[in-house]
């Protein structure tokens, strides 16, 4: 089983490069990047220290209902490619857990599948989940902050 790791869609980082507005209606904040925990969700690699960033609010989903999840995230205020490999990403290997969530064709939550996952666990625990009928994606969201990061489908 390959694991696919989504990033935020092309068109959805061009919209808010070009002065688009987050799910909350606002303009995104542009900051300067520390080098420290600033996960981009288009490349899915950190934003460099000295580099702009944008600070703005995300739903990752394509309709508004109960549970579409909306919060804050980053991405590069520059144009970046998208993350295109099967391999962990790099904004995933710098921290030591991650809340794992399987979804439904529906977009609804299935229950019982949300839990912390330590990152050495996470491909396993992804394709657990993904082999159940009921799952259809898995988000991966901060274990401490539960700000989403991206979504693993099956390729």
């Amino acid at each position: 089983m390959a694991l696919h790791y989504i990033p935020m869609p092309d068109d959805d980082a061009k919209r808010l490069r070009g002065g688009g507005l987050d799910a909350y209606g606002n303009q995104p904040e542009q900051r300067i990047s520390d080098g420290a925990g600033v996960p981009c969700r288009h490349c899915l690699r950190n934003v460099d220290s000295g580099k702009s960033y944008l600070v703005l609010a995300y739903r990752p989903f394509a309709s508004v209902q109960a549970y579409a999840e909306t919060g804050p995230i980053f991405l590069h205020a520059d144009e970046c490619p998208a993350y295109d490999e099967y391999a962990l990403p790099p904004i995933l290997t710098s921290s030591k857990e991650y809340l794992l969530r399987g979804y439904g064709n529906d977009d609804r939550i299935v229950y019982g599948t949300g839990g912390v996952v330590a990152v050495e666990r996470l491909p396993e625990r992804a394709e657990e989940l993904l082999a159940r009928t009921d799952v259809a994606y898995v988000h991966v969201r901060s274990a401490k902050y539960n700000c989403y990061q991206c979504r693993i489908e099956i390729a």
